[in-house]
């Protein structure tokens, strides 16, 4: 295996991935924002001046874009990527971008003797510098077989989903129906509590040691209740990357002839949050939507 990496796109998630890949491998980054190539610099990265410089030479090329649209550019624009692939290279789909386009973005990378891994990832920055994300891949057995050691570093779980790029598409749509919904619902539920007029914290305590808990609760309940303070709580996902994977959502289940009335309704929450000016907040800031003010504030 070519042990040198690329890591194109050094944002909330590339940085921190990158960071952790410098453990263990080469690593050259790229980003169009000049403080997050210092930033990678200072954390073990090599700074390139372009992303075809720093694909150049690259067995492994890690793509954390926002979009489909973002993947197209970057890989088939003017100055794009793919024609700078040395033969061989497989190329790791990191984020989430729904199934449109995924085939044949293979196949266009196939023309280059280069290879598409669809790889995207749950977990957050903190777990990406920790090597403990969730990565649900679909990829052909020999193109993974490539990167694989890559995936390790990154993941403590990898689920190997399909043997097709977009396997891995599909079942992070999926995956992303439930943490939408989950989280929409945690803000309901301790925004009704505190309707009720129930002690916050101790609702929450209580929630999650029973029947009703989830992830996303034990996970977001905390914050969603710090989103109310200055400055809100840390953000870790944004609450615009849900108005994105809850639209990627819909897009696939109405392409499916599904109905997915449950999903369609947490995606309003976050539309109706993102129009309020809460899109760059952490994504448990939605319940800001359904709950303005908390009744302690209300009182005060």
């Amino acid at each position: 295996m070519n042990s040198n990496v690329a890591v194109i796109g050094l944002g909330a998630m590339g940085l921190p991935m990158a960071s952790r890949l410098a453990e263990r491998f080469e690593v050259r980054g790229f980003d169009i924002a000049s403080e997050r190539l210092a930033l990678a610099e200072g954390h073990g990265v090599t700074p390139a001046a372009s992303a075809a410089e720093a694909v150049a030479g690259a067995g492994t090329v890690l793509v954390a874009v926002r979009t489909g649209e973002q993947l197209n550019t970057l890989l088939f624009g003017d100055n794009g990527i793919a024609g700078h692939l040395d033969a061989g290279a497989v190329v790791v789909l990191t984020s989430t971008v729904g199934t449109e386009g995924i085939a044949e973005t293979a196949a266009r990378l196939a023309e280059q003797d280069a290879h598409l891994v669809d790889a995207p990832l749950s977990g957050g920055p903190v777990r990406a510098g920790e090597g403990d994300l969730l990565i649900v891949v679909g990829a052909e057995p020999a193109a993974l077989a490539k990167v694989k050691p890559v995936l390790d570093q990154l993941a403590s779980t990898l689920s190997i989903v399909g043997d097709r790029p977009g396997d891995g598409q599909a079942l992070k749509t999926v995956n992303q129906l439930l943490c939408g919904v989950h989280i929409a619902a945690a803000a309901e539920a301790l925004a009704l509590a505190d309707a009720l007029g129930l002690d916050r914290e101790r609702t929450l305590e209580a929630l999650t040691a029973g029947a009703a808990n989830s992830f996303m609760l034990g996970n977001r309940g905390p914050r969603s209740l710090q989103a109310y303070d200055e400055g809100g709580a840390e953000v870790l996902s944004r609450l615009d990357i849900f108005v994105k994977d809850l639209g990627i959502v819909g897009k696939a289940a109405r392409g499916a002839h599904l109905a997915a009335p449950v999903a369609a309704a947490a995606e309003q929450l976050f539309l109706i949050g993102e129009a309020q000016g809460l899109g760059g907040l952490d994504d448990s800031a939605v319940i800001r939507v359904v709950a303005p003010a908390l009744r302690n504030q209300k009182e005060a």
